[in-house]
């Protein structure tokens, strides 16, 4: 018997062998002649040779995808941030080397060409990048506040599919490029890894067929077997990480500015685990640590959403009584917990389709508090020196007019 994913893939292996029949079977050499394109084919000569670099708290999207497009259109990738346990699973699988930090290349050619991958927002860019020296957006996601404005034209390519790394397999096949079995395989797991699986409701038929190709070109029979173990590999580091970490790690900020309503940045965490209980078992912890990284500023709202990755089902940890207010007006349900400080949110699992335009159309003013966070310190003693908060405030919440689940 097969699983509806596998029959979703076996479905497009007659058109994933017809796009691979269209492409040369050797691997594209970067000393190969360069010749004039199809006409139909544009080029962006603009990025060739510019350094491309993913977004802050790097994630194996924005690092395939960098490494992918480094190779396609000629060029350099770089990492925003240091790599999850994922990422560097993946790229130790296939043998692909760590890209360098993009701090120390831009010391060592401060005027270098960037081109931004998985992301388009400034508050997302690495702080060592200079607005004036993007020439190019590669990115999968919508156009919000703090989007990059530019005083030339640049490169853009935005597309609503599931990954970043689609696009970048896509641009492959329409230059007629064979990507190398490596980097075939880390842009297949980037794939699985943003759209989990192909289950996420961001998953388009082009991802579906891309992956398909990207198996056949990496050699990979079993592609629920390789997104198991690396899934794993991402929730293997959770338990050792501190709730500074884990509330900070996949973190993304959102601006707001409506006339008579909420003005402010929001901002938005996920963990993504196979093992969603462990992470709910520390849920005051996280609520503490949501706190106190809400008294330092700038963020006037603050969520994480645990998201069981295998089971596709997510809670969301509610720190305050207007994030309850505006999760129970955007998805419903009851709040449950001992502190009553989570909220079921089912079978929503992205931040991009699910979590964030459900809340935007909630979002009413929130008040302030002048309470203070805790101090952050290097826990030295912890071998991965990891940063916590030494005397979190623990705010009790005024929320029983909600409708509780006992």
């Amino acid at each position: 018997m097969y699983t509806d994913l596998e029959k979703e893939v076996m479905g497009m292996v007659d058109k994933a062998q017809a796009v691979l029949k269209d492409i040369p079977d050797e691997v594209s050499t970067d000393d190969e002649e360069e010749k004039l394109p199809e006409i139909e084919i544009f080029t962006p000569h603009n990025i060739k040779d510019a350094v491309f670099c993913g977004h802050l708290v790097t994630d194996l999207d924005s690092i395939s995808g960098a490494i992918g497009a480094a190779k396609l259109y000629g060029g350099i990738p770089a990492s925003a941030s240091e790599l999850n346990s994922e990422t560097k699973y993946v790229l130790e699988l296939f043998d692909v080397p760590v890209p360098r930090r993009i701090e120390d290349i831009l010391a060592e050619d401060p005027d270098a060409k960037i081109c931004l991958v998985d992301h388009q927002q400034t508050s997302q860019m690495n702080p060592s990048i200079q607005a004036n020296n993007v020439v190019g957006i590669i990115d999968h996601h919508a156009l919000q506040n703090k989007t990059l404005c530019t005083e030339k034209a640049i490169f853009v390519d935005i597309r609503p599919w599931g990954s970043m790394s689609t696009i970048i397999a896509h641009s492959f096949l329409v230059k007629k490029k064979c990507p190398s079995k490596s980097i075939a395989g880390i842009l297949l797991c980037a794939i699985l890894s943003d759209t989990l699986n192909l289950k996420s409701p961001t998953t388009t038929d082009w991802d579906k067929l891309i992956v398909t190709v990207l198996a056949e070109l990496a050699g990979i029979d079993d592609i629920n077997e390789l997104a198991k173990k690396q899934f794993h590999a991402k929730s293997k580091e959770l338990k050792n990480l501190s709730a500074y970490s884990l509330v900070h790690g996949d973190q993304k900020t959102f601006s707001f500015d409506q006339p008579g309503g909420f003005n402010g940045e929001l901002g938005f965490a996920v963990i993504e685990t196979t093992d969603d209980e462990a992470i709910l078992s520390r849920v005051n912890e996280l609520v503490e640590e949501m706190i106190a990284s809400k008294k330092e500023g700038p963020l006037k709202l603050l969520f994480l959403a645990i998201v069981n990755i295998v089971d596709l089902h997510s809670s969301l940890v509610l720190c305050g009584p207007a994030e309850t207010a505006i999760a129970i007006e955007a998805f419903g349900g009851k709040i449950s917990g001992d502190a009553k400080t989570l909220l079921d949110l089912g079978e929503r699992v992205s931040r991009k389709k699910e979590f964030i335009p459900a809340l935007a159309s909630s979002i009413q003013e929130e008040g302030d508090n002048d309470e203070k966070p805790g101090e952050l310190k290097i826990l030295q003693s912890d071998p991965f020196g990891q940063i916590i908060r030494a005397g979190s405030i623990r705010k009790l919440l005024d929320i029983s007019e909600y409708d509780y689940e006992m």
